[in-house]
């Protein structure tokens, strides 16, 4: 993918001004379309998701501060949006701005404003886009941690695969880091200024799949799915093997024509997406036994790259903790606290049944229920399977526990599926049967949880 030009939607109903200001676009080098009213914008941003809209206020089918409202209202990831009006005022700027506009200019256009506000506009749509990856990106790191053969070979190999199109699957474990590298070839590819958006294929309910992938069209207004917020991106499908044929046939021809229709639409969508998928079973078996498409595993397969599992680079394991004491001190505000020689050591042996993730979860227990600086090994030992609980110090209280009850109990959720998911192997079945929940219900809540399959 080459650094896409940045595209501006003009919405004028005055045709002089709008040919004009389009012109002037053009002639700096942007990508411009033009609409003439709220149902031709409405239609336009439809079909391509613009880098910016210069909206007019007076409008003969809707007002631009009644169009504003309505796009602020369905999509949150919403373009900057500079107003311009003839018959300005002070107090329709305010209520522009207020409602999220990102500047208002008044008619007749100054050439010079024109031009400093849209690069302007673009700078700002451009670093709230790379905050909200960053965003995304809280929990794992800016790249792979460790320094062993296993993990700078990988870096090595996605850092060239990051100068091509290619389509990759990794392969490896459950919690074996298959995402962080993901991760890791789209900071490092040209898609990296685009949204990584992390799909948990498993946690989708096949009812739902084909609105969840491809958004939908019901009464004029439109709901994008995952793959068109990934348009300029990467699209990682977590644990692929867990989609459905329905769901693997559509996504098959979406993939092969970079285009597909909206549940309930009748014009094609055109997306420019890097895809990226990742599973623990191995996918030609499931090919074998009709479980899996053979073209889609062909496509989604143009390079295979197996993720080892911990124990077969343990070296690494001091620096990951130490890597997420540092975490869960910035990020969840726990008190700090460090693992001692004997533990690490211990822990280097250990065989790490559930891999990074295990070893992540490990950390996060032992600093919230234990006591004093120091991890120490008896402490280590009962956290992974003695029958002596910890016992938990209400000296120190996670950050959690001054939440609203709401949330905390969101985050005890979310920290008790992961310890049982774990136990579990990362089986949902399994999981289903230790915690007593309908299977569906189950996948429900690990995708409301935001928990990886």
């Amino acid at each position: 993918m080459k650094t896409q030009t940045p595209y501006i939607l003009v919405v004028d109903d005055e045709p002089d001004i709008r040919q004009l200001v389009c012109e002037i676009l053009q002639d700096e080098g942007y990508d411009v379309m033009a609409a003439e009213n709220a149902s031709v914008a409405n239609q336009q941003k439809s079909e391509r998701k613009p880098d910016l809209i210069l909206l007019d206020i007076w409008m003969p089918d809707t007002d631009g501060i009644t169009l504003l409202k309505s796009w602020v209202a369905e999509d949150q990831a919403l373009c900057p949006v500079v107003m311009m009006s003839g018959h300005g005022s002070v107090e329709t700027a305010v209520e522009a701005t207020r409602l999220g506009a990102y500047d208002f200019l008044e008619k007749p256009l100054s050439l010079a404003k024109l031009l400093l506000v849209v690069e302007r506009a673009l700078e700002a749509g451009q670093l709230k886009h790379e905050n909200a990856g960053l965003r995304l990106q809280l929990g794992t790191g800016i790249e792979p941690i460790g320094k062993s053969m296993a993990v700078e070979r990988m870096k090595e190999q996605l850092r060239r695969l990051a100068q091509h199109d290619t389509r990759l699957l990794l392969v490896g474990e459950a919690g074996s880091g298959k995402e962080l590298y993901a991760r890791y070839l789209h900071n490092q590819s040209t898609y990296r200024h685009g949204a990584f958006v992390d799909v948990a294929v498993g946690s989708i309910a096949p009812e739902n799949s084909a609105v969840e992938f491809f958004g939908k069209e019901v009464g004029g207004k439109i709901y994008q799915g995952l793959l068109e917020q990934a348009h300029g991106g990467t699209l990682f499908l977590g644990e692929v093997a867990g989609m459905d044929l329905e769901t693997q046939k559509r996504l098959l021809s979406a993939l092969e024509s970079s285009s597909f229709l909206r549940v309930g639409g009748s014009e094609a969508v055109r997306v420019d997406v890097r895809v990226i998928a990742s599973t623990r079973i191995k996918l030609d078996e499931e090919v074998k036994y009709g479980r899996f498409r053979q073209d889609l595993f062909y496509l989604l397969n143009e390079v295979e790259l197996d993720v080892l599992p911990l124990r077969e680079h343990s070296e690494d394991i001091p620096a990951l903790l130490s890597f997420y004491v540092d975490f869960f001190v910035n990020q969840e505000k726990l008190p700090f606290r460090r693992f001692s020689m004997a533990a690490q050591n211990y822990l280097r042996n250990y065989q790490w049944p559930g891999n990074v993730r295990e070893l992540k979860n490990l950390v996060q227990r032992l600093m919230i229920l234990g006591v004093g600086n120091d991890i120490e090994l008896d402490e280590v030992k009962a956290a992974l399977g003695s029958n002596t609980e910890p016992v938990i110090s209400f000296s120190v209280l996670p950050e959690f526990f001054n939440k609203p009850l709401k949330e905390a109990r969101e985050h005890f959720e979310k920290a008790y599926l992961e310890y049982h998911f774990e136990k579990a192997g990362g089986s949902v079945a399994k999981l289903a049967d230790a915690i007593g929940m309908e299977r569906t219900h189950l996948y429900r809540k690990l995708h409301s949880l935001n928990i990886k399959l």
